[in-house]
């Protein structure tokens, strides 16, 4: 198949919410010099258009077609702007509201099919590191690294709810855990490309690890194969 031809470095990290996918993934390309394609947003920019469109996120076909027919760009450079159909929705896509959406929506087969398509382009522009929940399993099954970073609820919830805080979002501790807890749910029990290790993968626990202390070890890995 297509997507399985390397062309160059690929480097595929999974792993449940607030594990620090995007966090290490956005340092590793960078000191990789490697694209970062951060899948995730991709899922809540359709989610974000489809909440915006009024449609509600149960309806499969709507939003199966909303993601056939919207137009999501991830910029490279710096910046890393995330556009949906020309819209600048890089802040607005990491609402409480579009968290609690994305996992609904993400488990629809055709919207599945229609994003992981335009992921596995990214993936033949060049090198690329890659974050999402079924990367190493799914849409980059032969990357040279497949790397599965987890933590402990407590340790995620906590992460995700000061980056909250920090982008003005007041919300409580309690409720982002919850939240969490019920994404973990959707996301290990959908049937298509659930939430789990490759075979192949190094399953590395973050708890109470610095995000430099993270970076060192997958840089080591990847150095020395991932697997």
């Amino acid at each position: 198949m297509k997507h399985r031809q390397l062309q160059a470095l690929q480097i595929a990290i999974d792993g449940p919410a607030g594990a620090g996918k995007s966090t290490v993934a956005k340092i590793l390309a960078e000191r990789l010099n490697l694209f970062y394609v951060d899948t995730g947003a991709m899922y809540r920019a359709i989610a974000y258009k489809t909440l915006k469109s009024g449609v509600s996120i149960e309806d499969e076909s709507m939003v199966s077609q909303i993601a056939k027919t919207t137009e999501v760009v991830l910029d490279h450079t710096a910046e890393r702007i995330i556009w949906c159909d020309g819209e600048n929705v890089t802040q607005a896509i990491r609402s409480p509201e579009i968290s609690r959406a994305v996992s609904i929506i993400a488990a629809y087969p055709e919207v599945r099919e229609r994003l992981v398509e335009l992921q596995r382009l990214e993936a033949e522009r060049g090198g690329v590191v890659m974050d999402g929940r079924d990367i190493g399993t799914h849409v980059l099954p032969e990357a040279n690294t497949k790397i599965f970073l987890t933590a402990t609820i407590e340790e995620r919830a906590r992460r995700r709810w000061i980056e909250l805080q920090n982008s003005g979002k007041l919300i409580s501790y309690i409720e982002v855990a919850r939240d969490m807890q019920k994404r973990d749910c959707q996301d290990t029990e959908r049937e298509i490309s659930p939430l789990e290790p490759a075979k192949d993968a190094v399953i590395l626990d973050t708890t109470g690890l610095s995000v430099a202390e993270i970076v060192e070890k997958v840089i080591a890995l990847t150095q020395e194969g991932g697997r």
